[in-house]
């Protein structure tokens, strides 16, 4: 992930719903055009986040995993 990030938000050892439900509040506080990246340990998240930035039109800019976490780097849209 090269683009900088502005915040990030760390949902590790949460379960379905609360990282989406956290990640929609941090959304909310960034400003347009700005990257959050996600940290989440809940296997849901990898169908429940890019359902969430489809619905909403962010910008799922990438997607990685490593033994125990997910991560998930999101760009607000630009209204």
């Amino acid at each position: 992930m090269n683009s900088e990030i502005d915040k990030v938000l760390d949902t590790s050892g949460l379960l379905c719903p609360e990282p989406v439900m956290m990640l929609h509040k941090a959304v909310k506080e960034l400003e347009d055009g700005h990257i959050i990246k996600v940290i989440a340990t809940d296997p849901s998240t990898t169908r429940d986040i890019p359902k969430f930035c489809h619905f909403l039109g962010y910008e799922l800019i990438a997607q990685e995993s490593d033994e125990k976490n997910y991560f998930y780097y999101i760009k607000k849209k630009t209204t």
